[in-house]
C-alpha cells in the first residue's frame, strides 16, 4: 500500500512538474495559447517590462503567451505564412504600411479603444496609417550618433558628414541595417531616405565605401557592449540603444545630426487572423494608461509617444533633447515608407556590396 501511495505521489509530482515546465516554455518560447482567456503577443525581444505582463494578467485574468521576433521582415513572413494566430504584434511604420497593403491587419474599432487622447498628436495620423485605422503608437525614436568623450571633444560632431573625418580611422561602429546605413549616406548627401532613384542610391553606396577606412565593425546588439566598454570612439545606432549605453557609461553621449535623421515609430496592431480580439483591445488599452506607458519607457529605454506618460518621467529624462527632441528637430526628420519588394532588394544588394567591399 505504501508503495502504491508512493507511486501515486511520484506520478502527481512528475505531472505537476511537466505542467509547470509546459507553462514556462509557453511564456518563454512563445508557443501560442488557445482558449478564451489567452493573449498571443508577438513582440521584439526585451521590448516590454515583464512586470507589466504580470500586472495585465492579474488585472484581466488573461494569460499572455509571448513570442519574440528579431526583424520586421521575419515577423511579416511568419504572419503572412499563417499557421500561428497572433493577437497583437509590433511592426515599425513602413511595415504597418506593407501589412495593410497585403490585407494582413484588422481595422481598429475606435469605440473599443481607450486612452488614445494620451498619445501625442505628433505620432498620430501619419502618412503610413492615416487616422490610425490600424495602429496604436507604442514607442518611437531616432537614428543618430553616439560618441565617447574620452576620445571625442563634446560638440565636435554635429553632422553625418563629420564621420568621414580622417581622425576617426578604424574607430566607428555601426548597426547592421541596410535601410539605416544607406539612409545615413543618403541624408549626408541631402537625399530622401525613401528615394527610389538608382543614381542616388548608387551615389550613397559609393559614399559609404569612402567611409570604409573609418569603420571598425558593423554589428547588431553587440554594439552596445563594445561602446560601454570604451572599445570605439563613435557609433551609429538607435536612440534606445544609446540610452542604455549612456546609463552604463557616463562618457557616452547621443547626437541627432543636423541634416536630418530617421524618425521611427513602432505600433501595436491586430493581425487579421487574431483569435482573441477582445484580449488584444484590453492589452492596447492597458498600455495606453499613462502609468503603464511610463513604467515601460523606463524599463525599455525608448521614447514614449504617450504625452501623459512622458509628463510622469523624471525631468532629466523628458528634457533630454537627444531622446525627446524639440518640435523643430522632429519636423526635420524623415519617416520610412514601404519601398516595395523590388526597391527593398536594391537597398539590400547595395548594402551587401558595401559590406563585401570592406572585406
Amino acid at each position: 500500500m505504501k508503495r502504491l501511495v508512493s507511486l501515486i505521489i511520484t506520478i502527481l509530482v512528475v505531472s505537476l512538474g511537466l505542467g509547470l515546465t509546459a507553462h514556462h516554455l509557453q511564456r518563454v518560447s512563445g508557443v501560442t495559447g488557445s482558449g478564451d482567456n489567452v493573449l498571443n503577443l508577438y513582440n521584439w525581444g526585451d521590448y516590454i517590462d515583464p512586470s507589466l505582463i504580470s500586472k495585465f494578467e492579474h488585472e484581466t485574468g488573461y494569460h499572455v503567451s509571448y513570442q519574440n521576433f528579431d526583424s520586421n521582415e521575419s515577423m511579416f513572413t511568419k504572419i503572412r505564412q499563417g499557421g500561428t494566430s497572433y493577437d497583437l504584434t509590433v511592426p515599425s511604420e513602413y511595415m504597418v504600411q506593407r501589412m495593410k497593403a497585403d490585407h494582413l491587419l484588422r481595422p481598429l474599432d475606435p469605440h473599443k479603444l481607450t486612452g488614445m487622447n494620451n498619445i501625442s498628436p505628433q505620432f498620430k495620423n501619419l502618412a503610413f496609417d492615416p487616422q490610425n485605422r490600424y495602429s496604436v503608437p507604442y514607442f518611437w525614436g531616432t537614428l543618430g550618433i553616439v560618441y565617447n568623450d574620452k576620445y571625442v571633444t563634446p560638440g565636435s560632431i554635429t553632422s553625418w558628414n563629420d564621420l568621414w573625418q580622417p581622425r576617426f580611422k578604424d574607430n566607428i561602429m555601426m548597426v547592421d541595417s541596410s535601410r539605416d546605413i544607406l539612409g545615413m549616406a543618403l541624408m549626408a548627401q541631402g537625399h530622401s531616405v525613401n528615394t527610389k532613384k538608382l543614381s542616388e542610391l548608387k551615389s550613397a553606396e559609393q559614399k559609404l565605401k569612402t567611409l570604409t577606412p573609418n569603420i571598425k565593425a558593423v554589428l547588431d546588439d553587440e554594439i552596445m557592449m563594445y561602446m560601454e566598454q570604451n572599445e570605439s570612439a563613435v557609433a551609429v545606432t538607435y536612440s534606445g540603444n544609446a540610452a542604455e549605453m549612456i546609463s552604463n557609461n557616463k562618457h557616452l553621449h547621443y547626437v541627432i545630426p543636423k541634416e536630418s535623421t530617421n524618425l521611427w515609430i513602432d505600433s501595436l496592431v491586430i493581425p487579421k487572423t487574431a483569435k482573441h480580439v477582445k484580449a488584444a483591445y484590453a492589452f492596447i488599452n492597458f498600455m495606453n494608461r499613462p502609468e503603464n506607458a511610463k513604467q515601460n519607457a523606463e524599463y525599455v529605454g525608448y521614447s514614449t509617444p504617450n504625452q501623459r506618460a512622458k509628463a510622469l518621467l523624471p525631468a532629466s529624462v523628458r528634457n533630454d533633447q537627444g531622446f525627446y527632441p524639440s518640435n523643430r528637430v522632429i519636423s526635420n526628420t524623415q519617416v520610412y515608407q514601404d519601398l516595395g519588394i523590388k526597391e527593398t532588394g536594391v537597398y539590400n544588394d547595395l548594402f551587401l556590396q558595401f559590406k563585401m567591399f570592406r572585406k
